[in-house]
This record gives C-alpha cells, structure tokens and sequence, in this order.
C-alpha cells in the first residue's frame, strides 16, 4: 500500500516545474509560478539585462515522447485549449515545454551523496502564430529534437523573447 498523496500525473507536473526551475537557476533566472492555469501558462522565466525579458512555458510531461518520433520531430499530443491558448500572439511570448520520463517511475529521480539525477529531458517548441484546427480535442505538435530546454537554449529564448518573437 502506498503513501502517496500525488498521483502519477501530480508526480509528472511536479517534476517538469523542477525541471525548469534547475535550468532557469543555472542561467540565473527568477521563476513566477502561476496560481491557476487559467490562461495557458504554468511558470514564467525572467531575466535581467535589457529589456528584463519574460518568458511565458505551458509544462508538460511524458513517459510517451520517443514512441512518436518521427525523423528529426518528436510529435506531442496537445490539448486543443493549450493549442489555441500558445498560438495567440501576446506580449510575452509563450513556448511549451515537454519533459521526456523514462516509463519506469522509480527510474524518474535518484539520489546519492553524490548527485541528484532526474532521466531524460525535456524540449521546447512556440506555437505562435500557427493556424487555427479542426480538431475538437487534440493537437499533434512536432517538436525538434534540437530544441532541447537547458540553460543554453533558455539564455538564447530570453534573447529572442528581448525582441517578443520567439523563431
């Protein structure tokens, strides 16, 4: 019998908040969690600099990613709300983050004296601008291996969210 209080899918969105939290720490970026979804942004990530730019993330997470590859893309099923919610334009731009979890949970997080690992990592895709669907339910977007979430590819989103694009 298990203790726990969050459910697999608690567990998943935990971990993605974690997930951007480390990289937006390791870039030296603050985070504003959102109270409530309401408008399809769970985190946002700020930076100084010029401009102190903002960039809005709908986190996802999955154990299924790799089972839609395709060539270069991973494909991700998106709720139609999330969908039309990101392809909006607004002020600050708005990106979705998909953390890729290995099936096995307890493969999820390890932790030793010497390091704390979490499986797998998670990728990035903006969806601004794309058009609008027939679909009732969901959306399959293709998301670019290339486009892993770390540090790096954060520092170069916080460029491109100075000039409120993100390409």
């Amino acid at each position: 019998m298990s203790d726990a209080l969050l459910t697999s899918n608690d567990q998943k969105e935990a971990l993605s908040r974690a997930y951007v939290a480390a990289v937006a720490a390791g870039a030296g970026y603050t985070l504003a969690v959102q109270d409530f979804d309401r408008d399809g942004v769970d985190i946002q990530v700020r930076a100084g600099g010029n401009m102190r730019p903002s960039l809005d993330i709908q986190l996802k997470a999955t154990v299924r990613l790799k089972q839609y590859e395709q060539g270069e893309g991973l494909r991700y099923p998106l709720c139609r709300r999330n969908y039309d919610l990101l392809r909006e334009s607004t002020l600050v731009p708005r990106i979705l983050v998909v953390l890729d979890l290995p099936e096995d949970e307890e493969r999820w997080v390890n932790i030793s004296a010497e390091e704390l690992v979490m499986r797998r990592c998670a990728y990035w895709v903006s969806i601004a601008g794309f058009s609008e669907t027939a679909n009732t339910a969901t959306v399959t977007v293709t998301i670019e291996k290339q486009n892993r979430f770390d540090i790096e590819s954060l520092k170069k989103l916080m460029d491109w969210a100075r000039t409120g694009v993100i390409p």
